[in-house]
């Protein structure tokens, strides 16, 4: 979407001026402000295409910000987070998020996150923004819900994180230490079986056939990817 309006809401100045920065030199329009209060404020006469919100701020925290913009926006929020467990991701989602990046952050990375959102919401109907449909397959990101062939299946945090994941990048080979860094931890060093254990969760939950599976395939050498 050409000359789009980003609001960043951060309020360490130099993660702030540098996303800025490199967001005028992409071509978009910004607005930046260092609280949620500020933010709040300036909302309604602001109307961004797209939010940037930093989590642990002073004053409001970033996840009641986003309640509150919910009141009046359904715009894509990105949040920034130091956060590594999984159940604070999970809460991204849960309080009205879209995505999230983990800080330290590649500015490239938070571009791809940043066109990815712009064009799905722009793109699909309103109704369907907050749902990622394959086949049968239901992704609910509004609240975090799975449902196959109409009926809700039970996921646990750790599966329904990973599978959100794969739903949202399909067609895309990660390998196990990707998957490990993105679901458990910051860091990918630790017992990255945990994955091919969860995926294995989610075949026999997901698939009629989990020795031939259509979603979650294995790419033999390489990893895993999500079928679309």
């Amino acid at each position: 979407m050409e000359n789009a309006l980003i609001m960043i809401v951060e309020d360490e100045a130099g993660i702030r001026e540098m996303t800025e920065k490199f967001l005028v030199k992409e071509g978009y329009r910004v607005v930046s402000f260092s609280s949620g209060e500020e933010a709040l404020e300036n909302l309604t006469d602001t109307n961004p295409h797209l939010i940037l919100l930093d989590i642990e701020m002073d004053g409001i925290d970033g996840f009641t910000v986003c309640q509150e913009i919910r009141k009046k926006l359904t715009v894509p929020i990105i949040f920034l987070t130091v956060r590594r467990d999984t159940i604070d991701k999970v809460k991204c989602f849960e309080y009205g998020g879209d995505d999230y990046v983990t800080k330290p952050f590649e500015f490239e990375e938070l571009h791809a996150r940043i066109k990815a959102n712009i064009r799905r919401y722009y793109t699909y109907p309103k109704e369907d923004r907050d749902i990622l449909k394959y086949g049968n397959l239901e992704v609910h990101l509004h609240n975090y819900k799975c449902f196959l062939n109409g009926k809700s299946i039970n996921l646990s945090t750790k599966e329904m994180a990973l599978l959100v994941f794969l739903a949202k990048h399909p067609n895309r080979v990660w390998s196990q230490e990707q998957l490990y860094d993105q679901i458990w931890q910051e860091d990918a060093i630790g017992n990255f079986e945990t994955v091919k254990v969860h995926i294995n969760y989610l075949r026999r939950k997901l698939e009629e056939d989990p020795s031939s599976p259509k979603y979650i395939k294995t790419v033999r050498g390489f990893g895993y990817l999500f079928s679309a």
